[in-house]
């Protein structure tokens, strides 16, 4: 391996060890493929995955012109691989996630759903569709947005659980801004996806809003019982 030049050396022990044995700064000079200035991709790795404390959570907020105005040398191809990356690797479900996985209180729905848009600095609205027996059916995101919020349509919602034969809904947006109070249009469609649900016998089970590290569930705060027993 000392025969190959530094920026192919990661490729190499890729090649020779796998994977699992790469730091993640072998990772990330792969994601490189050459270095700037005389400085290698291992080196240039490095350096940027340290000002981000070696936090892969902290470098997925990251915008591609942040990366390309803080380092020299980092293009709109190095800076666009790391973004691409990081959102490959909040997008990857675990192996038979969804045959699997029961959602029974708002912190079941909260963990299943935060790894797709805990990190992000935009909104993004997901649904979560759910078997009789609450176990996931499967999940997607319905509409993304800007930093204040993003828009729903109620009948791509319902067409789409029709489809897939859901018994429930688990609805799901983020708050990049930190907030987890529900807006007056976060209440406002909630209500507006609880009441057509009822209608097609296919409830709500919950609304999370996800911060960091922490969420906002409307069935908790009994929002959802209001309503049900105000429509009897």
């Amino acid at each position: 391996m000392k025969s190959w030049a530094q920026d192919e050396r990661p490729r190499e022990k890729l090649l020779q060890q796998g994977v699992a044995s790469l730091s993640l700064s072998e990772l990330f000079a792969i994601l490189f493929r050459s270095g700037v200035d005389g400085e290698s991709a291992l080196s240039l790795a490095r350096r940027v995955l340290a000002d981000y404390q070696n936090d892969l959570n902290i470098l997925a907020q990251c915008e591609v012109r942040e990366l390309m105005n803080n380092y020299k040398g980092i293009g709109i191809a190095k800076a666009s691989a790391i973004i691409a990356a990081m959102e490959i690797g909040r997008r990857r479900k675990p192996k038979d996630a969804d045959a699997y996985t029961l959602i029974r209180f708002s912190r079941d729905a909260y963990d299943y759903i935060r790894r797709f848009m805990e990190d992000l600095s935009h909104e993004e609205f997901w649904v979560i569709y759910l078997t009789q027996s609450n176990r996931v059916k499967g999940c997607e995101c319905l509409s993304s947005g800007g930093m204040d919020g993003t828009v729903v349509d109620v009948r791509v919602l319902f067409r789409n659980a029709l489809h897939r034969k859901a018994a429930y809904i688990l609805i799901a947006h983020n708050h990049p801004g930190g907030t987890l109070r529900p807006s007056s249009y976060d209440e406002m469609i909630t209500k507006k996806i609880f009441e057509s649900g009822d209608l097609l016998n296919i409830k709500l089970y919950d609304h999370i809003i996800v911060g960091q590290g922490a969420y906002f569930s409307f069935a908790d705060e009994g929002m959802l019982n209001y309503w049900r027993k105000a429509g009897r």
